[in-house]
């Protein structure tokens, strides 16, 4: 079910990821997706694996919540490892027939993608969007991006619009979920027929779905004027961001396991 989908929630908690800065949070995630994006060997792919893993622990996030959202991008993995199956040449061949060639450095090649992507998307989530609250994020991102003010980028806005954007997500999924059941209940047969008959049943439901997004919108946008919200000119902070060793610590452990990976890459044992 749509509900069980927990993209952009924000869950409360007092593990090392929840007192971490979140502007160090965003750095550190970005040194993890290098790292990732960069491991092409046995040695650095291991290396990613067990530090997405003690992230996933040291977060005490459920690990059920992760293993759902993981399940609703099944296709995606499913899609990336059929691509690398049959379209990756090696020098071992394992099945042909016709123009169907499978290599086994294909079938290694499409396990260590979807790996890969486990990898991005649970770092994603368990390091930035369940740790952190929006507000927090909103700050981070303003601070990290502050630079830009001198050359007139609305930093600001930008940032609230990321964070409003993130906060709604569990909101619309909530939407589209009741509006799925309502449909249900007064007989639209949403499951049964060809692609184009599908297509054609969720017109009932992306039209409810607009009209309660533009509504949503208009009602957030009314009552940031009533609270006399004009962007970021002149804003005061009620909360201020103040780092800690712990959080340059950790900053400095992630980018030298990616810089670990760099050099496992070069002078460690390939695939």
């Amino acid at each position: 079910m749509l509900k069980d989908i927990t993209l952009g929630q924000f869950f409360p908690g007092n593990s090392l990821l929840h007192k971490t800065d979140a502007r160090f949070k965003i750095l550190i995630l970005l040194a993890l997706i290098i790292g990732i994006i960069a491991a092409d060997s046995s040695f650095s792919f291991l290396l990613m694996g067990v530090v997405t893993v003690t992230l996933v622990l040291v977060s005490k996030i459920p690990i059920k919540i992760i293993l759902k959202n993981l399940r609703m991008l099944l296709f995606i993995f499913i899609f990336t490892a059929v691509l690398n199956v049959f379209f990756y040449e090696g020098e071992t061949l394992l099945w042909h027939r016709s123009f169907i060639e499978i290599y086994k450095e294909g079938l290694i090649y499409a396990l260590f993608m979807i790996l890969r992507l486990a990898c991005l998307v649970c770092s994603s989530f368990v390091v930035l969007t369940y740790t952190t609250s929006p507000l927090d994020m909103t700050d981070a991102i303003e601070r990290l991006l502050s630079p830009l003010k001198k050359i007139k980028v609305p930093v600001h806005e930008f940032a609230m619009m990321m964070t409003i954007a993130l906060r709604f997500i569990p909101t619309l999924i909530e939407e589209t979920d009741k509006i799925m059941s309502a449909q249900k209940a007064r007989g639209a047969d949403m499951e049964s027929g060809g692609l184009i008959k599908r297509a054609k049943a969720l017109i009932p439901i992306l039209i409810p779905l607009f009209v309660s997004s533009f509504r949503r919108a208009d009602e957030l946008a009314e009552a940031m004027e009533c609270r006399c919200y004009r962007g970021g000119e002149g804003r005061t902070k009620m909360k201020q961001i103040k780092s800690c060793f712990r959080d340059y610590a950790f900053l400095t452990v992630t980018v030298g396991i990616c810089v670990a990976v760099f050099f496992i890459n070069r002078y460690g044992v390939r695939v």
